[in-house]
């Protein structure tokens, strides 16, 4: 079993905290990004879209997509369960990935790569216009994630899973796409706080 990861990259980065709060260790190969390595043919023979990233099993299978690769991980070692342990829990944390990967780590990407001058070579055309309307579509959600976090410890709920992890790598991409963290957000100011101070966060 192997890993392709990409470094500082957002997504390989959520599989490496999952993991680490699974205490599951394997090996992994990284697949450099700056020069281009997830365009090579070997990279795209194990992932046509070459995108990392990919979780390559001892038959020869390849899971890619992050969370299919955390929700394999979370079968074959279900403790600590971090996509639930009732139907309500399961739908709950689902909700919350599910709206934090759509609604803050996407439009923070769409930020950065449009914006971003070290992206011009992987997003082409560049579009400033669209990182720009992406910017107050970030800011209203966080504004409603503090709302929501007023009530409670973690993102989907008093317990810490797998939503937590897609939003601590998301509120870390603030900085990569230059969009200050609002000083009056105070939930999610003391909620990433607490999951930046996980040992797993520095995965």
């Amino acid at each position: 079993m192997k890993l392709y990861d990409g470094g500082r990259a957002p997504n390989p980065r959520r599989v490496r905290v999952f993991l680490k709060e699974k205490g599951i260790e394997i090996p992994i190969e990284q697949v450099d990004l700056g020069a281009m390595q997830h365009k090579s043919e070997r990279y795209t023979a194990l992932n046509p879209l070459q995108r990392v990233p990919a979780l390559e099993l001892d038959d020869g299978t390849i899971i890619t997509e992050s969370i299919a690769i955390c929700r394999y991980f979370e079968a074959l070692r279900p403790e600590p369960a971090l996509f639930g342990r009732s139907p309500i829990e399961f739908a709950t944390i689902e909700m919350w990935q599910r709206r934090i990967e759509l609604h803050l780590m996407l439009g923070i990407a769409q930020i950065f790569r449009h914006l971003h001058p070290g992206m011009k070579e992987f997003e082409v055309p560049q579009v400033a216009a669209w990182g720009e309307a992406n910017k107050p579509r970030v800011l209203d959600f966080l504004a409603l994630l503090d709302r929501e976090l007023a009530g409670r410890r973690f993102a989907a709920g008093d317990t810490y899973s797998v939503a937590d992890i897609t939003g601590l790598v998301a509120v870390d991409f603030l900085r990569a796409a230059k969009l200050p963290l609002p000083a009056e957000l105070n939930h999610v100011i003391r909620w990433h706080g607490e999951l930046s101070a996980r040992p797993s966060a520095s995965a």
